[in-house]
């Protein structure tokens, strides 16, 4: 499953503060003061990215807009939406409808983004999804890829041995069997998705690994991609999450331009620039701006 939504706190304006103190978010009953959106950023690379082309599309429409973060655990982000203290964040489709209706059992984006728009709770909304997706995948080498393995449904039975962090099995050892037949010669405990599941597949430790789709390290190593058919692993579109009366109709308009112009490939090379690269969150939150026609 996707990371965890966790934040780290900073108010800012273009850039992000390298320090700040935790803010009580137990509901001031207002966005910031009077007139600003406030905009909620999670404690990775890629949500704080998000967050602040969120907040530079907002200004770009004559909003005063602010940056807050360290908010914590999913629900404690929907209770900031509901009690003022936030105004957008940026949310990920499959998990977001899986928080709201604890029953679902779609997966495929199109399904999953019509249903989250169906059990959103009064007082909230979604916009327009965009075609970059930050979910789970199935990952090998180009060797084995080039040796006929090009889906999950290739992988066969007792075969390779996968490297995955350590709930993977509880989550999804039961679910790539009922759907593909497939089942693993060995699952290795490694990391979310980090740098010891990366080693494991370089390494020959492991022949298939679970990454993110915006994971950097899979363009960096030429790794490749399964296919999933079956969509075993549930859609998770980017997607702004608004209180209704936080956004007005011209910031409504900039941010559905911001998720029309969002792909997985562009939004993984905004990851890259940061965590490989070293660029501020700021400046390439401020570079991905300017090719969008706001």
């Amino acid at each position: 499953m996707k990371r965890t939504l966790t934040v780290i706190v900073a108010a800012a304006a273009l850039v992000v503060s390298a320090c700040g103190s935790k803010e009580d978010l137990s509901g001031s009953g207002q966005d910031g003061a009077a007139g600003e959106v406030v905009v909620g950023s999670a404690d990775f690379t890629e949500n704080k990215i998000l967050a602040e082309v969120y907040a530079g599309a907002l200004r770009a429409t004559g909003a005063k807009v602010t940056v807050k973060s360290g908010i914590g655990a999913r629900e404690l982000v929907v209770k900031a939406l509901q009690d003022k203290s936030l105004g957008v964040v940026p949310e990920y489709t499959g998990n977001l409808l899986n928080y709201f209706d604890k029953a679902n059992t779609t997966t495929g984006s199109e399904e999953v983004y019509a249903a989250l728009k169906a059990k959103t709770p009064a007082g909230l909304e979604v916009l327009d999804k965009a075609a970059a997706e930050d979910k789970d995948v199935l990952v090998v080498t180009r060797a084995t890829a080039d040796s006929g393995v090009r889906s999950i449904a290739d992988l066969g039975s007792g075969k390779y041995v996968l490297g995955a962090a350590g709930e993977w099995a509880q989550r999804w050892q039961a679910k790539v069997a009922e759907l593909y037949g497939v089942e693993f010669k060995e699952i290795k405990t490694t990391d979310a998705g980090g740098p010891v599941t990366v080693d494991a597949l370089k390494n020959g430790a492991a022949q298939v690994v679970n990454l993110y789709t915006t994971s950097a390290d899979i363009k960096a190593n030429d790794f490749v991609e399964l296919a999933d058919p079956k969509n075993m692993y549930p859609a998770q579109n980017i997607v702004p999450l608004l209180r209704s009366d936080a956004v007005d109709a011209r910031g409504r308009e900039a941010l559905d331009k911001v998720s029309a112009a969002l792909t997985t490939q562009n939004l993984a090379d905004l990851v890259k620039r940061v965590d490989v690269d070293k660029q501020t969150v700021a400046n390439v939150a401020a570079d991905f701006l300017g090719t969008v026609q706001l």
